[in-house]
């Protein structure tokens, strides 16, 4: 006899995540679920993010980690509303989680979400959130070849932000055979390369965002 746990965890999350959604639409709150792996420089693409959009939209962000609001007391520090799950052991969030969140946020005031979820390659792909799109960040020191090991995360992802461009001299990656691995994978995901510390190909991500976040606000 085998007992199937997952697909009655994902249908209660799902109906969740679908409550979620209706309520961002209804507020035309546009909602990025951020996925990656430890190290991928998750926090510093979202602080690059926040400074190239600040100007135009209301941004808060919600952080999801194991454990402790390092990350959260840093978007804090640049004046932008965060919230900190920390999931004691869990290796992604789930929306119920996210349902929490944002009950301490106003949303009539947000017109962006940016959701940073716990450093993982495989467990949050499985997990609607209620947001609009799931990204995708990877690091040059991880390797070209993270398509090839993690297909599952770059087939769900709406794009792709290859950062640390500007280690690219001191490690060996294939940027081309990196672009193949994504575009067999999900032909319409563009890859943005940047450097969220230097500002580096940051204005082509934040354009495409904006764009995005037009689509929900017409």
């Amino acid at each position: 006899m085998q007992i199937d746990l997952k697909q009655p965890i994902l249908a209660k999350n799902d109906k969740l995540a679908e409550q979620n959604r209706a309520l961002f639409a209804k507020k035309h709150v546009y909602v990025l679920d951020i996925l990656a792996s430890p190290g991928s420089g998750k926090t510093s693409t979202i602080l690059a993010t926040i400074e190239a959009l600040r100007d135009e939209f209301n941004i808060a962000v919600i952080e999801g980690d194991i454990a402790s609001q390092v990350d959260s007391d840093r978007i804090k520090q640049q004046g932008i509303a965060a919230v900190q799950i920390n999931t004691g052991g869990a290796c992604h969030l789930e929306s119920n989680m996210i349902q929490r969140a944002i009950s301490v946020l106003d949303l009539d005031d947000l017109d962006l979400i940016l959701i940073e979820n716990v450093g993982n390659l495989v467990c949050p792909t499985d997990f609607d959130l209620g947001e609009n799109v799931k990204v995708m960040i990877l690091s040059v020191p991880e390797g070209d070849d993270k398509p090839l090991k993690y297909p599952g995360v770059f087939q769900v992802s709406k794009a792709v932000v290859l950062n640390k461009i500007d280690t690219k001299p001191v490690f060996n990656f294939d940027e081309q055979a990196f672009d193949d691995s994504v575009q067999q994978l999900n032909p319409t995901a563009p890859v943005f390369p940047i450097s969220a510390t230097s500002g580096e190909g940051v204005d082509a991500w934040a354009q495409w965002l904006t764009d995005q976040i037009h689509t929900v606000q017409a």
